[in-house]
């Protein structure tokens, strides 16, 4: 059965600086997202992976280079399109979570609806708090939760909207690996369950070695690696 892409990078470049200090973050980077794969980028600090997610995701324009979701580029859409292209296409999770501290998990989670004029759908929602066992920490505060516990309300809110795109940086960086484990099963469920597409990254090669697909990024140019990673 033909796999169905949910998004086509092709031969991105970022180039930032200029002359001798230039520093070429993304080098003719191409790769395509299918629906139901995790897809993991491991590489060193500074080697271009979180720019390349930030270009994917539409927080940066690449120099050259397109991203296609559903058919259309969206490196050449408007501030206010990319907007809504990140609002209802992706869902971002950082590797610090970002919580309003005055709101319940329950109106962090449903913040970004509320922004879009959008109802939310209860039943979902409930169906996720269940997944990531948060469902009786709903009315708590984010000083209520552990650290495992903010990082699960932060995944419920970048999957509220139904997202079809999971971009993940560090996600469990700063969880011990119990927490690490747990999220990243409930990642790898989500993006089976719902069919959607997760590109992550991350140091942790026991992580990459879960992916479907595993690449590196050196200097700037994303290489597959066609056997995977060996976890230490």
């Amino acid at each position: 059965m033909e796999q169905q892409h949910i998004m086509e990078v092709r031969h991105l470049s970022k180039t930032f600086g200029s002359g001798n200090t230039a520093v070429r973050a993304l080098n003719d980077v191409s790769f395509t997202l299918d629906k139901g794969m995790f897809a993991a980028v491991t590489g060193e600090s500074g080697s271009g992976k979180t720019t390349l997610l930030n270009v994917v995701g539409s927080l940066l324009r690449p120099d050259e280079g397109e991203v296609l979701v559903d058919g259309e580029d969206i490196t050449q859409g408007s501030d206010d399109a990319l907007s809504v292209y990140r609002r209802r296409k992706i869902g971002f999770i950082f590797q610090n979570y970002n919580l309003i501290p005055v709101l319940t998990v329950e109106e962090n989670i449903v913040l970004p609806l509320n922004l879009d004029s959008t109802e939310p759908d209860y039943e979902y929602l409930g169906e996720l708090l269940r997944m990531t066992g948060l469902e009786s920490k709903r009315r708590n505060f984010p000083h209520e939760l552990s650290g495992g516990q903010q990082q699960r309300a932060a995944f419920v809110r970048a999957l509220i909207h139904k997202p079809e795109i999971i971009l993940a940086d560090e996600p469990t960086g700063n969880l011990d690996t119990k927490n690490s484990r747990e999220i990243i099963s409930i990642l790898k469920e989500s993006v089976k369950k719902y069919n959607q597409g997760l590109l992550l990254i991350t140091h942790d090669l026991t992580i990459a070695a879960q992916a479907d697909v595993v690449y590196r990024m050196r200097d700037g140019v994303l290489t597959r690696l066609e056997n995977g990673v060996s976890a230490p």
